[in-house]
Parts: structure tokens; C-alpha cells; sequence
């Protein structure tokens, strides 16, 4: 597999990448930002990929004990050395989420964070490259993602997801019955535009009402009109300086 190696957090992380297939950009960075926890903590990441969002937590939160669970082999091993690379622990199942090896199984985590694949396959012209399908498309139901997802979830936990957000009543009725204290995120490209994806987070066992949150948004102006990045200072915290997001 051929592959770059690209710089998160102002550089502070240096993530070894597939060229042709997921790339990681800003979504596995505003996950792990909004991920509540403290030292000593368990993370379970579903669907890792080449593990950015735990080393972008990792790197924000020292002491937390991170797992990845991610199904193709060749981005496990990329998780793993950039991992190694970085100098963070990180321990990385190779597994279905439906199909999860015993330890696991019988293990609860603190926190849940999962950025699922985005698109329905049915709605798509599969791409060349298989990884490239199983990165992008959904091979299976994002309500049973997020249910088989939610078992490995202690009580009082946090379950966060980040998706489109035209997939946001799906990931609610999900939650529904499991997690109260639902907060939703939009996030918006410029002032003005409709959110493109949500940040969604919910306490398992909560029975406090949901709120919908104050956007974020990325850009400051109406348009890009200069050289460079044009981020919002909240969203150059977050990207850049590696700075939390408070939910």
C-alpha cells in the first residue's frame, strides 16, 4: 500500500495514510476533541482506520488507555506504526464489530467514539479499490453500528459520533432508549450555510433531555478570499492546538 505521512495537531502528530483510500482530515480530529475523558480512562475507537482520532485523544489526554477496532488489515497495521511512530500506546483489534474476539466481548469501555464509513452503497458507483469501498461505504446498518457499538459502552458513559447530517434521525432513533443527555453539534462550513456533518453525543443510561447545540463553525467570511487556511479561532484551537471541544 502506498502511502503519505501527514501532519494533525500544527504537526504535533505525523499519520502515515493510504494514498489511495480513506484519508483522514478534520472529522477524526473533532471527534477525539469532544471525547469527555480523563486519565486513566478506556477509549474504545470503532472503525479506526489508521487511528488518528486515538492519537489526536491520546495527545490531548494523557494517561488514557486506548483501543482501536478496526476490520481491514492493512489500516490496523498503519494504526498501529503510526502509533509506534508517535510514541503513544494504542492497541489495535483487527475485527468485525459484529464478530468481536472474546476479550473484547466480555470488556466495557468508558467511552465509545466511532467515525462510520458515510456513504449507502446503493446511492454510490463502488470505487475501484476494495479498502477504498470499505472505508467509504456502509457494509453494515448504521443503526446496528451504533447499537453493537453502544454494548461495549459502560453505564454512564459517552457514546460520540461524528456523520452527515442527513443521518441524524437515524443516529438518534439509535440512541434512543440507550443514551440520554444528547447533545447535537452541527458543524457548518461558513456563517450562514447549512451544516454538513454532526457531532453527536449522549450518556448512556442518562435520562436528561437532548440539546441541540450552537454550530460549529470552520471558516470565518462568507467565501475563501485569501491565501491559506481561513479557519474560525475555535475551530484553529481545535485543529491546530489540539484543544477540546466542549460539548
Amino acid at each position: 500500500m502506498e502511502t503519505t505521512t501527514d501532519g494533525f495537531l500544527g504537526g504535533r502528530l505525523q499519520i502515515a495514510q493510504p494514498v489511495d483510500g480513506y484519508r483522514a482530515a478534520t472529522d477524526p480530529v473533532y471527534l477525539a476533541a469532544s471525547i469527555p475523558a480523563v486519565s486513566g480512562d478506556c477509549v474504545l475507537d470503532v472503525g479506526c482506520g489508521v487511528g488518528t482520532a486515538s492519537l489526536c485523544l491520546g495527545a490531548r489526554v494523557a494517561g488514557v488507555e486506548l483501543t482501536g477496532l478496526e476490520l481491514q488489515a492493512e489500516y490496523a497495521d498503519l494504526a498501529q506504526l503510526n502509533a509506534t511512530n508517535n510514541d503513544h500506546e494504542l492497541n489495535i483489534i483487527c475485527a468485525n464489530l459484529d464478530e468481536l474476539p472474546v476479550d473484547l466481548r466480555v470488556q466495557s469501555f468508558d467511552h465509545v467514539m466511532t467515525n462510520p464509513p458515510f456513504f449507502i452503497g446503493d446511492n454510490l458507483s463502488a470505487p475501484d479499490n476494495a479498502a477504498k469501498v470499505l472505508a467509504h461505504v456502509e457494509t453494515m446498518d448504521l443503526e446496528r453500528w451504533i447499537a453493537l457499538s453502544l454494548k461495549r459502552l459502560k453505564s454512564r458513559g459517552s457514546f460520540t459520533i461524528i456523520h452527515l447530517a442527513n443521518r441524524l434521525p437515524t443516529i438518534l432513533t439509535a440512541m434512543d432508549g440507550t443514551c440520554g443527555d444528547i447533545r447535537v453539534l452541527p458543524i457548518a462550513a461558513r456563517n450562514g450555510r447549512a451544516a454538513k456533518r454532526v457531532l453527536v453525543q449522549g450518556i448512556k443510561t442518562s435520562r436528561a433531555p437532548m440539546t441541540l447545540l450552537s454550530p460549529l463553525i470552520v471558516h470565518d467570511g462568507t467565501a475563501h478570499e485569501r491565501d491559506g487556511d481561513d479557519y474560525s479561532a475555535t475551530t484553529r484551537q481545535i485543529l491546530r492546538d489540539g484543544q477540546a471541544l466542549q460539548l
